[in-house]
């Protein structure tokens, strides 16, 4: 998991979750994880970043390159209409595709409202990704490009608790 208030939400997902190991670079993802005691949490090091509690930097990059995961979940700060997947921090962009180099599975966790933001940093196309959950229908255009590439786009259904895939 990720650094970004998404990520925070999908690990406040896992607290009923058994068996995780979770290797983060995220504060406060592990402080949520704390409260489920089955979860094994791995934190990195690095340079803190105080606006939201990121871990970024050499530091972390060498150390997620330890890790071979079953799942990376990478949340965005934007998506162009052209399915690149952007951030605004080039230190967090490093460790992310130095995780998806190896990651087994990705997934992609951004609403759509990261469609009217843009950054300059980035992280791939939608077709390095494995899934997409998102909170809406995407564009056509990114539905599309999605399909093409592979990628599954799953919309969470309103009550969160019961996605429906696009």
């Amino acid at each position: 998991l990720d650094i970004g208030t998404t990520a925070e939400a999908v690990a406040r997902a896992l607290l009923a979750r058994h068996g995780l190991l979770v290797v983060t670079n995220n504060i406060n993802v592990a402080n949520i994880l704390v409260a489920n005691p089955e979860a094994e949490i791995v934190l990195a090091g690095g340079l803190l970043r105080r606006a939201d509690g990121g871990l970024v930097g050499e530091v972390t990059v060498d150390f997620v390159r330890q890790f071979k995961v079953d799942t990376a979940i990478i949340g965005a700060s934007a998506l162009d209409e052209g399915g690149d997947v952007l951030d605004f921090d080039f230190r967090e962009v490093r460790i992310v595709q130095e995780v998806m180099a190896t990651a087994r599975r990705k997934i992609l966790v951004a609403d759509t409202s990261k469609l009217s933001r843009s950054a300059a940093v980035r992280i791939g196309t939608l077709k390095a990704f494995d899934l997409w959950v998102t909170d809406a229908r995407p564009p056509e255009r990114l539905r599309r490009l999605a399909a093409d590439w592979g990628t599954d786009v799953i919309v969470a259904a309103p009550d969160r608790h019961r996605p429906s895939i696009s």
